[in-house]
Protein backbone atom coordinates (compact mmCIF):
# COMPACT_ATOMS: atom_id res chain seq x y z
CA UNK A 1 0.00 0.00 0.00
CA UNK A 2 0.96 4.00 0.83
CA UNK A 3 4.72 4.52 2.29
CA UNK A 4 3.66 6.69 5.60
CA UNK A 5 6.05 8.60 7.42
CA UNK A 6 5.05 9.23 11.29
CA UNK A 7 6.65 12.60 13.11
CA UNK A 8 5.71 12.42 16.51
CA UNK A 9 8.09 12.35 19.85
CA UNK A 10 5.89 10.34 22.27
CA UNK A 11 6.84 6.64 21.40
CA UNK A 12 3.52 5.53 22.89
CA UNK A 13 1.82 7.79 19.66
CA UNK A 14 3.65 6.39 17.04
CA UNK A 15 3.44 3.23 18.20
CA UNK A 16 -0.06 3.42 18.34
CA UNK A 17 -0.05 5.17 14.55
CA UNK A 18 2.23 2.46 13.45
CA UNK A 19 0.62 -0.45 14.62
CA UNK A 20 -3.52 0.82 12.91
CA UNK A 21 -1.42 1.95 9.94
CA UNK A 22 0.50 -1.32 9.50
CA UNK A 23 -2.72 -3.76 10.16
CA UNK A 24 -4.27 -1.66 6.86
CA UNK A 25 -0.92 -2.58 4.67
CA UNK A 26 1.21 0.47 4.87
CA UNK A 27 4.60 0.79 5.12
CA UNK A 28 5.87 2.84 7.96
CA UNK A 29 8.74 5.50 8.83
CA UNK A 30 8.69 7.14 11.61
CA UNK A 31 10.90 10.31 12.91
CA UNK A 32 10.90 11.96 16.29
CA UNK A 33 11.11 15.73 15.20
CA UNK A 34 10.51 18.21 13.00
CA UNK A 35 14.07 18.76 11.42
CA UNK A 36 14.48 14.15 10.91
CA UNK A 37 10.97 14.53 8.94
CA UNK A 38 12.25 17.08 6.66
CA UNK A 39 15.38 15.16 5.65
CA UNK A 40 13.30 12.09 5.64
CA UNK A 41 10.78 13.72 3.36
CA UNK A 42 13.41 14.45 1.26
CA UNK A 43 15.45 11.43 1.24
CA UNK A 44 12.13 8.90 0.76
CA UNK A 45 9.56 10.58 -0.73
CA UNK A 46 7.00 9.07 1.15
CA UNK A 47 3.29 9.33 0.15
CA UNK A 48 1.96 10.64 3.13
CA UNK A 49 3.31 12.72 6.23
CA UNK A 50 1.69 12.35 9.57
CA UNK A 51 3.17 15.42 11.68
CA UNK A 52 2.49 16.44 15.75
CA UNK A 53 2.95 19.92 16.30
CA UNK A 54 4.98 20.07 19.70
CA UNK A 55 8.59 18.29 19.23
CA UNK A 56 11.72 19.50 20.32
CA UNK A 57 13.63 21.99 18.39
CA UNK A 58 11.79 22.76 15.12
CA UNK A 59 7.96 22.50 15.58
CA UNK A 60 5.34 20.35 13.05
CA UNK A 61 3.79 23.70 11.75
CA UNK A 62 7.94 24.90 11.27
CA UNK A 63 8.50 21.47 9.31
CA UNK A 64 5.20 21.52 7.05
CA UNK A 65 5.76 24.82 5.86
CA UNK A 66 9.69 23.75 4.80
CA UNK A 67 8.35 20.15 3.06
CA UNK A 68 5.17 22.06 1.53
CA UNK A 69 7.31 25.29 0.53
CA UNK A 70 9.60 22.90 -1.25
CA UNK A 71 9.28 22.00 -4.69
CA UNK A 72 10.38 18.33 -4.54
CA UNK A 73 8.11 17.46 -1.89
CA UNK A 74 5.12 20.39 -1.93
CA UNK A 75 3.27 17.61 -3.75
CA UNK A 76 3.45 15.48 -0.29
CA UNK A 77 0.02 15.48 1.66
CA UNK A 78 0.51 16.52 5.05
CA UNK A 79 -1.88 15.72 7.89
CA UNK A 80 -1.42 17.58 11.35
CA UNK A 81 -2.37 14.89 14.04
CA UNK A 82 -1.96 17.10 17.65
CA UNK A 83 -3.60 17.45 20.94
CA UNK A 84 -3.70 21.09 20.15
CA UNK A 85 -7.12 21.59 19.23
CA UNK A 86 -8.16 25.16 18.87
CA UNK A 87 -9.59 26.70 15.74
CA UNK A 88 -6.31 29.23 15.40
CA UNK A 89 -3.98 26.54 15.50
CA UNK A 90 -5.83 24.28 12.51
CA UNK A 91 -5.99 27.16 10.29
CA UNK A 92 -2.52 27.88 11.70
CA UNK A 93 -1.62 24.63 10.12
CA UNK A 94 -3.55 24.69 7.00
CA UNK A 95 -1.59 27.81 6.09
CA UNK A 96 1.19 26.23 6.57
CA UNK A 97 0.57 23.68 3.64
CA UNK A 98 -1.13 20.47 5.68
CA UNK A 99 -3.89 19.11 3.72
CA UNK A 100 -5.79 18.21 7.26
CA UNK A 101 -5.49 18.44 11.11
CA UNK A 102 -6.67 15.82 12.86
CA UNK A 103 -6.94 16.11 17.01
CA UNK A 104 -5.63 13.55 19.01
CA UNK A 105 -6.53 9.83 19.84
CA UNK A 106 -7.00 10.07 16.28
CA UNK A 107 -9.99 7.06 15.66
CA UNK A 108 -8.97 4.82 13.37
CA UNK A 109 -11.76 4.69 11.39
CA UNK A 110 -11.52 8.21 10.39
CA UNK A 111 -7.89 8.58 10.08
CA UNK A 112 -8.31 5.59 6.95
CA UNK A 113 -11.01 7.27 5.46
CA UNK A 114 -8.57 10.12 5.35
CA UNK A 115 -5.91 8.19 3.94
CA UNK A 116 -8.14 7.04 1.03
CA UNK A 117 -9.49 10.19 0.07
CA UNK A 118 -5.55 11.13 -0.72
CA UNK A 119 -4.41 8.20 -1.70
CA UNK A 120 -7.25 7.82 -4.15
CA UNK A 121 -8.14 3.73 -2.65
Amino acid sequence: MAHILIVDDSPTEVYVLKTMLERHGHRISTADNGTDAVTLAHQEHPDVILMDVVMPGMSGFQATRLITKDPACASIPIFVITSKSQEADKVWALRQGARDYLIKPVLEADLIAKLRTVLGG
